[in-house]
């Protein structure tokens, strides 16, 4: 795969035509910033993304019903504000 500077992009953005993928490198801290690719796979690459976005969307569970599972719900009371009083607790020691 052809590499390209981003400083060699900004002044010679002509480069780009003659590639259909090149991969976009920052030389000064040695590191891949992204990819060029060409306008003709625009499509194909939106809708790689939208099954991406959808599949992610499905998948996602918030935090309470991954936890839910391990609830006990007798104790759900006694844990209200629990947090609170463990930081009073503990910032409240006299050392």
């Amino acid at each position: 795969m052809e590499q390209i500077s981003i400083s060699e992009i900004q002044r010679n953005l002509h480069k780009l035509n003659h590639f259909d993928i090149i991969e976009v490198v920052d030389k000064k801290r040695n590191k891949v910033k992204g990819y060029f690719l060409d306008g003709k796979y625009a499509s194909l690459i939106e809708e790689m993304s939208e099954k991406f976005l959808q599949n992610t969307r499905k998948n996602q569970k918030s935090l309470r019903g991954v936890f839910s599972q391990y609830a006990d719900p007798a104790k759900i009371e006694n844990e209200k504000g629990a947090w609170e009083r463990h930081v009073i607790k503990k910032y409240s020691k006299d050392d």
